[in-house]
């Protein structure tokens, strides 16, 4: 039984994408709490980056998919 090289490459993609997606948000998350500690009393850049980061995330996840549809 012969197997579909590209096939195979598409599910390597796909695995990655959650890996990504946890690496920028925790990334960021990380930051907006660094950030707080260092200048403010509050939660405002954890929240603010958390947000930018879910998003940035998101936007390279349908980046991603669109690539992959692309290329067949």
């Amino acid at each position: 039984m012969k197997t579909n090289p590209k096939l195979n490459n598409k599910w390597i993609v796909m695995m990655q994408i959650p890996f990504q997606m946890g690496t920028i948000i925790f990334a960021f998350t990380f930051l907006g709490i660094w950030l707080d500690k260092k200048y403010t009393q509050t939660n405002l850049f954890t929240i603010i980056l958390s947000l930018l980061a879910v998003f940035i995330a998101l936007y390279n996840v349908i980046r991603q998919v669109k690539n992959l549809n692309k290329k067949e």
